[in-house]
């Protein structure tokens, strides 16, 4: 490959996000990524110190999400990896029965998640289906979601809703652009992840501090993107669960 490739990840935190752009970066990617606030300190430092760049997006908002795929063609080029990485959840919905959640946080998950997930999906569909692929391969599409896409628990209905949805749309999309050279991948993860507090600890602010790998490593999780987007279209995976050696499920 003479071009260097182009990464977008949509939703920047210290987690997956940021892991993912320092290996991408590592690996002589050109790398964006894109956030409601980029003003936060992580994603500060991960522009000085790698060389990221930054755009303020709003994902659930289409004309947003179109401005952000204009502007990364118009500065780095058309990306061949897409990430989506949000999550999408207000704290209003956590730990709610269906009896007592508010109708308006339930939306506003569906819209953060779902529809923010087709929105960049589009997007990304329509600027890879242009490329020229590389050994029949034109770009990756990959979905970050949770075990909520695979079992609904209770007091959680918004937030399966939301990671039914988007896995039913990565289903569908990898049905229809694998065999037009774009792979389609759906990451649910089963497990709190643990990312590198200031003290150099791990902890999830739920869960608390890992210990014994008992939590997901967002380096970890990278590293499997990154494999992901390399496999040969032969045998091309479309859902890998990555769950902790000590999970129950």
């Amino acid at each position: 490959m003479s071009e260097r490739e182009v990464a977008l990840i949509v939703g920047g935190g210290p987690g997956i996000s940021a892991s993912c752009t320092r290996l991408f970066t590592k690996q002589g990617m050109r790398v964006a990524v894109a956030a409601r606030d980029t003003n936060k300190p992580v994603l500060q430092t991960l522009a000085e110190e790698h060389g990221v760049t930054l755009v303020a997006c709003d994902a659930s908002d289409p004309a947003s999400v179109t401005d952000l795929f204009d502007e990364v063609r118009h500065r780095l080029g058309t990306p061949r990896l897409v990430v989506h990485n949000i999550d999408g959840r207000p704290r209003e919905v956590f730990r709610k029965s269906i009896t007592e959640v508010d109708a308006e946080a339930v939306l506003a998950t569906l819209t953060n998640s779902t529809f923010s997930a087709f929105l960049v999906g589009q997007q990304a569909a329509k600027s890879m289906l242009e490329l020229a692929g590389w050994d029949g391969h034109k770009g990756t599409i990959l979905f970050t979601n949770a075990s909520a896409a695979l079992k609904g628990y209770p007091r959680s209905g918004a937030f399966a809703a939301a990671s039914h949805g988007k896995a039913g749309l990565a289903q569908s999309m990898a049905r229809e652009l694998m065999p037009q050279g774009i792979h389609v991948v759906h990451v649910p993860i089963d497990a709190a992840i643990g990312w590198e507090q200031p003290d150099g600890s791990r902890a999830h602010r739920l869960a608390g501090q890992t210990a014994d790998d008992n939590m997901a490593h967002p380096d970890r999780i990278a590293d499997v993107y990154l494999q992901l987007h390399r496999q040969h279209r032969s045998t091309w995976a479309f859902e890998v669960v990555l769950r902790p050696w000590s999970e129950t499920w």
